[in-house]
């Protein structure tokens, strides 16, 4: 275990003898930090909080702190945190809430840019991108391989789709369907995900994706009567999963059909 000697780690302390803790950090008697995850010095991590495997936590980023919630009461609440993640320079990460689950979750594979905020019971999954000075409220569920661009605020309780990418900058407050990409403030729906598609998937299923898309966001039919009837109709897993994303939706899609423009 390499542990700089300014570092304070208080009993109770799970750190497993091959992980790295620099200068002026300090870990809470409730941390659990498993092999090979390397934590750069001035961080402070506490709670009810458990690491996992070869993460890399930079400097200053502060994780497992009480949530952001006037109605927290000092309930006992978790932070996981997966496997092969980094987390970069100034990033809050904290725990959840009784009322929303009482769990924090980042899965495998994620990068958390500088200045990123994940509130309290947000659900990230696994192989997802958070660019710089990003605002993620409570509640927040980020489904695979979603990309959010820089300097975005997600409001409370939305639902981003696996594949799907949030442009730089946006202001989402509504669900953003699998495949999709968004962008503006407030963001809208503005086509498909095919560049990230096209590096996952086959022909064959983004063709009916495509299929999918045009017929829930392009045809004058109500989105969820639409999705019905793909629900019904295909036997693609891929525009089903849509397909159920749209169906299930609680806040709503930010979409601007083409001949109501």
């Amino acid at each position: 275990m390499s542990i700089h000697s300014t570092a304070i780690i208080s009993e109770g302390a799970k750190i497993h003898e091959s992980v790295k803790i620099g200068a002026f950090t300090i870990i809470g008697s409730d941390v659990s930090i498993d092999e090979g995850t390397v934590i750069s010095s001035h961080c402070l991590i506490e709670g009810l909080t458990t690491i996992g495997k070869n993460n890399n936590i930079f400097s200053h980023s502060v994780l497992g702190t009480i949530p952001q919630d006037l109605k927290f009461d000092g309930e006992l609440t978790t932070l996981i945190i997966g496997d092969n993640n980094t987390i970069r320079e100034h990033t809050l990460v904290n725990t959840g809430t009784k009322g929303g689950g009482s769990k924090t979750v980042i899965g495998n594979n994620c990068l958390l840019m500088g200045h990123v905020h994940l509130g309290h019971d947000c659900i990230l999954k696994d192989n997802i991108v958070i660019a710089n000075s990003t605002a993620v409220a409570g509640h927040v569920e980020i489904e695979d391989n979603v990309v959010v661009g820089g300097m975005s605020a997600i409001h409370q309780f939305c639902k981003i789709g696996e594949h799907s990418m949030i442009g730089g900058g946006s202001i989402l407050v509504q669900d953003i369907p699998p495949y999709c990409i968004c962008e503006g403030n407030r963001a809208n729906l503005r086509a498909l995900n095919i560049n990230g598609l096209r590096r996952r998937f086959k022909r064959d299923d983004i063709n009916e994706i495509k299929k999918a898309y045009k017929e829930i966001f392009t045809s004058k039919k109500a989105i969820k009567d639409a999705a019905s009837e793909i629900l019904e109709n295909s036997n693609n897993e891929y525009a089903k999963n849509l397909a159920t994303f749209v169906a299930n939706t609680k806040r709503g899609i930010p979409f601007i059909r083409k001949q109501d423009v």
